[in-house]
């Protein structure tokens, strides 16, 4: 139960409640632990995971993209555990501290990935570092995830519910704000600064965190744990029937999280093979994913105050048509994706028969060319020409075209009398493109459907149907990763590469966009608000 120090209720008040701060800068300093971390997780898996004995063990992009699918998809569905504990037995702020805690030790696991190899090879392959941290990661970032947002809406009573979509605005701003700084920083740390330092900054970060947190624990109001109470309404005809329609609604979002999630999987391993520079400096791959939180800060206020109220005198924007809007703007921004990889792949044809020749006439300095590609963070394509060129060179043309694939693939080939051979990739202006359209869309359904998965939400059961929400997150996730899974040959290659990939969850998206016009006709729901007597 709750302490009696604190508050059990929220205050009765026309104004802001005096904890929205602390939750707020909680939640910054949280995001950029977890995007920081989720920022690089592609790039590193695919370009700088060694075994203990310090030899490459790349991943290839179908499983990266697999396996970062996965990572999101337990961060989102461990909510679910987290909302059942918050809501039935500790409450939501004690739930917070101790998973958040967990979550510390998630990042410190990551951190001993960059252990020396002598004490590496005596505790463990970093690969189990690796999944142990992540898993860790998961358990914590998943289990406080819908309790914070539900704590933020228990905060409010009839007086200020009005600052609801202020705050919950405000909420979403933070979470943007914490990840644009660390989507930028975390990139160079593991370039420049290896693994530890990479992983190791966001845990601390997520430190600060709870103890932002802890620190304003005197000015939240604390929600008691309903015990069997929540167990009671989860099961009545309200609760199942609320659910019941939520859980429809949720489909479709499922399918939004599918497409846009992969901004940190596929779109980053697509950045890799895009001419970046842009506004004077040529980014690293993961780092163009900064577009987004920086747009998001953007985006928020110019909604609010003026996007909103604007269209609101023609139209009357209710959520439903909101996430409508933003499921279409969602298969634009994919489309674009795929025209951009359309491009990649008809540059990476252009460049292999470019190159082939000169692999064939063996008139390709080799170690410079590896050079050249580690410089620009192709890892595992240098690691693949170094695998090659230690094989006995067979007969025919086999080994000629694996060489020439990778080189291709990496897009830079050195001659032997010191020239240098470049694929003309497209501009990253492409996926900036792309981003600029997605984080319209990410307004529009993120940011609605949580201020709307609380409001629809009983009182007894604010943060079990945040974790709903949050579970289609996973759902769109599952997806992705059982794509990549199931679409791959005998011998573990892609069937589903290149720009089919990116036209496949094009379409999917459309299918989903359209049905969901038919299907929010018909929904029906109820708004529930704490009240100030608890």
């Amino acid at each position: 139960m709750a302490n009696a120090r604190y508050l059990t209720a929220p205050v009765n008040s026309t104004k802001m409640p005096t904890g929205i701060p602390f939750i707020i800068g909680n939640e910054a300093a949280e995001r950029f632990s977890f995007y920081g971390m989720k920022t690089i997780l592609a790039v590193f898996m695919t370009q700088y995971l060694m075994s203990s004995s310090g030899t490459p063990a790349f991943l290839n992009e179908s499983d990266a993209r697999e396996n970062v699918a996965w990572f999101v998809a337990s961060a989102y569905f461990f909510p679910i555990i987290g909302a059942l504990i918050a809501d039935a037995l500790l409450g939501k702020y004690l739930t917070i501290i101790l998973l958040s805690m967990v979550y510390c030790l998630g990042h410190a696991a990551l951190a001993c990935i960059d252990l020396p190899p002598a004490m590496l090879q005596a505790s463990f392959e970093p690969k189990t570092w690796l999944i142990a941290g992540l898993l860790l990661i998961a358990i914590g970032a998943g289990g406080i995830k819908p309790c914070v947002s539900a704590h933020v809406g228990d905060q409010f009573s009839q007086g200020n519910k009005h600052l609801l979509t202020r705050v919950f605005g405000w909420f979403y701003f933070s979470i943007n704000f914490g990840s644009f700084f660390s989507t930028l920083l975390t990139p160079i740390l593991l370039k420049h600064y290896g693994a530890g330092w990479a992983f190791g900054v966001p845990g601390v970060l997520m430190a600060i965190a709870t103890l932002v947190f802890w620190l304003g624990r005197h000015r939240y109001a604390h929600i008691p744990p309903k015990g069997f109470g929540f167990v009671k309404e989860l099961v009545s005809k309200e609760g199942l029937s609320t659910i019941g329609r939520l859980c429809v609604i949720y489909i479709f979002v499922a399918v939004f999280w599918s497409l846009y999630d992969q901004t940190g999987g596929a779109w980053v391993l697509q950045a890799g093979q895009m001419d970046r520079q842009f506004l004077g400096f040529d980014w690293l791959e993961s780092q163009i994913q900064a577009i987004n939180p920086l747009l998001i800060l953007i985006y928020i206020p110019l909604f609010s105050y003026l996007i909103y109220p604007f269209i609101g005198r023609v139209v009357t924007l209710t959520p439903l048509r909101k996430i409508g809007a933003g499921l279409f703007l969602t298969v634009l921004a994919f489309a674009v994706s795929a025209t951009a990889q359309a491009r990649i792949d008809a540059e990476q044809a252009r460049f292999q028969g470019q190159v082939a020749p000169m692999v064939a006439s063996a008139s390709i300095d080799y170690t410079a060319t590896i050079l050249a590609l580690q410089n620009v963070e192709r890892n595992s394509t240098a690691a693949m020409i170094t695998t090659l060129l230690a094989e006995e060179k067979p007969q025919g043309d086999v080994w000629n075209t694996k060489v020439s694939t990778a080189i291709a693939k990496g897009g830079i080939a050195i001659s032997a009398d010191g020239t240098s051979h470049n694929a003309q990739w497209p501009s990253i202006g492409w996926q900036i493109l792309a981003y600029v359209i997605i984080t319209l869309a990410e307004v529009l359904v993120s940011v609605t459907c949580l201020e709307f998965s609380y409001t629809q939400a009983p009182p007894k059961l604010k943060s079990f149907v945040m974790s709903l929400y949050l579970l289609s997150v996973s759902a769109g996730n599952v997806l992705v990763a059982l794509v990549n899974r199931y679409t791959v040959d005998a011998a573990g290659n892609s069937t589903l590469e290149g720009e089919a990939y990116y036209w496949f969850f094009t379409y999917l998206g459309l299918g989903a966009a359209v049905v969901f016009l038919v299907v929010s006709k018909f929904y029906k729901g109820k708004e529930h608000i704490q009240s100030a007597e608890g």
